[in-house]
């Protein structure tokens, strides 16, 4: 048996006929939205400005909210208004695959590094990856920091490391090491073990 949170009623046209017409029950839906956005009460109470009591209230239909905590709510939320009073759409897979053989990425050789990207296949990726043999051996074989758009994150797979980054002192990393970090901020990485080091990157877009 199934419940649908918005449930139905029926009311009657000017010829007494009758049709099923779905109510809106808004606490459920800021409830809705407060867990599609993975919030808890007191997160969404600082984000709206709003007690967790009232809140918890609102989402229980135990009190109508006015049109002014409405607006502290869609604020808050990030949404507009009308949107509490409609259903929040199913998250749907996409389907979007790519399988990179080993070996099988599109190389880009640099003086510092020997690329592989990964995951070529698909256009407007939300993150890039890519393995990264490093050929540098200190900081002055770049010659400046690196700097670009988007957060990155680093594991390494075969060797040691050296990561420098611009407000933090240089950092030794071993296999199974990993970092996550703001790519705007400069960074480079030289290797340290007598082979050269492999690195797993994911570059967001």
């Amino acid at each position: 048996m199934t419940t649908d949170i918005y449930p139905s009623m029926t009311v009657a046209d000017s010829d007494q006929n009758e049709r099923p017409v779905e109510t809106m029950q808004l606490g459920k839906q800021v409830k809705a939205i407060r867990k599609q956005n993975n919030l808890t009460l007191e997160e969404a109470g600082k984000l709206t400005g709003l007690a967790r009591s009232t809140l918890s209230k609102i989402e229980n239909e135990q009190i109508s909210p006015t049109f002014a905590v409405m607006q502290k709510l869609a604020s808050g939320l990030k949404i507009d208004i009308p949107q509490l009073f409609i259903k929040p759409e199913k998250a749907q897979a996409t389907g979007r695959r790519d399988i990179t053989k080993a070996g099988a990425g599109i190389p880009h050789l640099t003086p510092t590094y020997e690329h592989e990207l990964l995951a070529t296949q698909l256009s407007k990726k939300k993150m890039m990856p890519y393995r990264s043999r490093i050929h540098a051996r200190t900081f002055n074989d770049y010659g400046d920091w690196v700097r670009h758009q988007g957060e990155e994150f680093l594991l390494v797979l075969e060797g040691e490391v050296e990561f420098y980054t611009e407000f933090y002192e240089p950092t030794k990393l071993a296999v199974g090491d990993s970092a996550y970090y703001d790519a705007m901020m400069g960074h480079v990485v030289i290797s340290t073990s007598k082979e050269d080091a492999l690195i797993l990157w994911v570059t967001t877009s």
